[in-house]
């Protein structure tokens, strides 16, 4: 009997051992083939914003390396988490991608109750935009540069609110952060989307606001905007006269924000590293840099998806220190 059982469990392993072996074979074929059909990038924003921007250029510039269409499907909705669902849910072949802002797992999982686990479901495998915030005013605000403006919050205390894109995201938490190196005290006020918001600092309604370059810049050009300083590490080329925070005196206000492409764990990793190929080529395009510059952002780097993967955690834990100072509780 004793002997019997042995060799069932040698057998057994040997099964095991082979089909792992067969799997192996079939992926590695899977992954020199592909791909063999149309890739599709999911957008968790909608149509016109600055990833829709960004995914139609991707997607132009793919083709040639991938050899196959590349489709832009919008999935926009709370937060993004809608997009991630979608993609979570469509087969792990390497067929359906994800292009949304590192914040889908530094920030919205702290601001938000998700039903995906951010360091696991789902993997950064490239970056593709790298950006900061920028502090931008009404112009009708008498303070013309960021000493200015500090005395002028100073001299007018619990008077001056910012706007932000979302409750619980770094939009806000920043306001939060700036207020406590500055030793401001000043309200927020939330809207959905940077849209909204910007609308009502042009319109008079709240003062000011931290955006994102894609979607104040134009305002900031036709001086329906102030700049006063970008939370980055050095100035933006889009905006060569405004400061970074660290000249003036804030180097904490430095962290960078970057738009990737993402996957859901499970992908080939070789499927996952001809994407990452594909990308790399792609954004040495001069046309894509180009167009990226003009948003106010610079082409992402060739960090591997383990140094985003560090940056996203290193990001989630300081997102989630300024909310725990702020006792903020996830909606």
């Amino acid at each position: 009997m004793q002997h019997r059982t042995i060799r069932a469990r040698r057998a057994l392993r040997r099964a095991a051992a082979l089909g792992a072996a067969l799997l192996a074979a079939e992926t590695a074929i899977h992954a020199a083939d592909w791909p063999t059909k149309p890739v599709r990038i999911l957008v968790g924003a909608p149509p016109g914003g600055t990833a829709d921007i960004i995914a139609r250029l991707l997607a132009h510039a793919l083709q040639r390396p991938l050899g196959q269409p590349v489709i832009v499907d919008y999935k926009s909705g709370a937060a993004g988490t809608i997009a991630v669902q979608s993609m979570l849910s469509a087969p792990r072949d390497g067929y359906t991608f994800l292009l949304i802002q590192k914040g889908i797992a530094s920030e919205v999982p702290l601001a938000i109750k998700v039903s995906y686990d951010p360091f696991r479901d789902i993997v950064p495998l490239a970056q593709l935009t790298r950006q900061g915030l920028i502090l931008v005013g009404n112009p009708a605000l008498p303070a013309k540069n960021l000493a200015e403006l500090v005395r002028h919050i100073k001299a007018n205390p619990g008077k001056l609110d910012y706007a932000n894109f979302g409750i619980g995201l770094r939009g806000q938490t920043i306001g939060v952060q700036f207020n406590q190196l500055a030793g401001l005290e000043t309200g927020a006020v939330s809207y959905k989307g940077s849209p909204p918001a910007l609308q009502d600092v042009m319109g008079g309604q709240v003062p000011l606001m931290f955006d994102g370059p894609a979607t104040s810049l134009p305002f900031i050009q036709s001086g329906k905007l102030r700049a006063y300083a970008v939370a980055f590490p050095n100035r933006i080329s889009a905006l060569p006269n405004v400061p970074t925070f660290a000249e003036l005196g804030y180097p904490e206000l430095n962290e960078v924000g970057w738009m990737g492409l993402w996957s859901a764990s499970g992908v080939p990793p070789a499927v996952a590293a001809k994407m990452r190929d594909a990308i790399h080529t792609a954004l040495q395009s001069p046309e894509l840099r180009r167009r990226i510059q003009d948003l106010g952002m610079e082409a992402g780097t060739a960090a591997t998806p383990e140094e985003l993967a560090a940056d996203v955690r290193a990001s989630y834990e300081r997102q989630g220190k300024l909310l725990r100072a702020m006792h903020f509780t996830a909606q």
